[in-house]
């Protein structure tokens, strides 16, 4: 990470050498996926890193690249930020923009452009161009047979199993813990009695990932219409309407950053996708308005670690021909950009001891916002949050908690927010000293 003022001025769009008039517009299967992302690491050996978290039913690995100036590292006080493409396997589009957005960077990064140096030098990127590698193998199988896709065949995974719908549906239980009056609002937890359905093996990946990494901010890319939508993804009667989360002006304004620097979701006189769409205002939906998703995703990585995630629906035509895809790269290139660079907004900071120590797990909580997050292992913490003034307060069992009113300014920068704790121990210890002291001095 590097000490340089982030991202004051608005994304800059470049004229760009990649992908050139040479470049073969294709659809990549698994081998050509992880060429890519070989190809990539080979190329810009400094700033990447290839891993897989884990495997699908089929035993595909979820190949990941990882994008930052000191790959394999979590560095103190830096953002991690995550892309998840193709988690509907006949929904490509997002898989195929990711494959040219990583080397992209790369070759962005090598050629000094600014706005890319300072974000992967100051942000540590994922990116998973497939989620669902076995349900592509079947949609791509239809497409080289027929040249299209079927609305459906493809969508699930190798078990027949939509996987988002296949997390614990965390907007149920957090619903449930809000009727008992709990003050649980952050990391909820399920038992597998509470879950009710066997968690797929792609579903445990994402899940033990989420939690292996200090994720902050993430998208999910899928296809079918053309909208970023946020959270909450479920309403508390299961029926279409808007069930605000506790950071609904954050979502908004994340959703709003990809959609308008888009190339035509946030436009209202855009074509519709069928005659049945309806219109959404600035190119956003929160998600429950538009149709409830028990067991998404989106809302799992809210409601179960630190990391905001909004999906979003990148084209009409969930498998496209490939003569078509340089288009959508066109459409979503600055807004792929600008997503990332949202990681940076609000505040940041670490807890510490009087020691220096840093403290894991330390609550940080915004007065007004009913949704906590906690410290990492460096005692480093990301909150995002809109421009404003907030009085936060951070907490630890075993410590006094402290508050302090932090500034968010409308920029790309967060604003830093240290918190230095003092121990229980420490304070009783200490009061038992006066204690003695008084009496001593009641004897003489």
């Amino acid at each position: 990470m590097k000490l340089v003022v982030l991202f004051l001025v608005a994304l800059t769009v470049y004229v760009d050498s990649f992908p050139d008039d040479d470049y073969t517009w294709t659809h990549h299967d698994a081998e050509a996926l992880k060429r890519v992302l070989d190809e990539t690491a080979r190329e810009c050996p400094d700033i990447t890193r290839v891993y897989s978290p884990g495997k699908s039913v089929k035993n595909v690995d979820l190949w990941t690249i990882e994008i930052t100036d000191n790959p394999g590292v979590h560095e103190p006080g830096e953002p991690e930020f995550k892309y998840v493409g193709n988690m509907h396997g006949n929904e490509v589009v997002g898989r195929e923009i990711l494959l040219i957005l990583i080397p992209y960077l790369c070759k962005e990064y090598n050629k000094g452009t600014p706005t890319i140096v300072e974000l992967v030098d100051n942000t540590r990127i994922h990116i998973m161009p497939t989620m669902n590698p076995d349900g592509y193998a079947i949609a791509l199988e239809e497409f080289l047979k027929t040249g299209s896709n079927s609305w459906t065949v493809g969508r699930q995974n190798a078990n027949n199993v939509d996987l988002n719908r296949n997390f614990p549906d965390m907007d149920k239980k957090f619903f449930k813990l809000q009727k008992m009056h709990s003050k649980i609002n952050n990391h909820i937890t399920m038992t597998m009695q509470e879950i009710g359905h066997l968690l797929q093996k792609e579903t445990q990946v994402i899940l033990n990932w989420m939690t292996e990494y200090p994720f902050v901010l993430s998208a999910n890319l899928h296809g079918g219409d053309i909208v970023a939508n946020y959270p909450l993804d479920s309403s508390k009667d299961g029926r279409p309407h808007y069930q605000k989360c506790a950071d609904d002006a954050v979502f908004i304004e994340l959703s709003k950053a990809y959609s308008q620097a888009h190339a035509t979701m946030s436009d209202p006189g855009r074509k519709k996708c069928d005659m049945t769409e309806e219109s959404f205002d600035d190119g956003i939906t929160n998600g429950a308005d538009w149709y409830p998703v028990p067991g998404g995703m989106q809302d799992t990585n809210y409601m179960y670690t630190n990391c905001f995630e909004i999906t979003l629906e990148l084209g009409c035509n969930k498998f496209p021909p490939a003569e078509q895809l340089p288009q959508f790269w066109d459409d979503n290139k600055n807004a792929l950009i600008k997503y990332m660079q949202m990681v940076h907004i609000g505040i940041k900071g670490f807890v510490t001891d009087e020691s220096g120590d840093v403290l894991q797990n330390a609550v940080i909580s915004v007065k007004g916002i009913n949704h906590d997050i906690t410290t990492a292992s460096d005692g480093d913490y990301w909150r995002l949050l809109v421009p404003g003034n907030y009085k936060v307060t951070a907490s630890k069992p075993g410590y006094l908690p402290k508050t302090k009113m932090c500034r968010v300014e409308d920029t790309l920068e967060a604003t830093h927010c240290n918190f230095v704790l003092t121990n229980n121990r420490w304070v009783s210890n200490l009061k038992q000293d006066i204690l003695r002291e008084l009496k001593e001095w009641d004897k003489q």
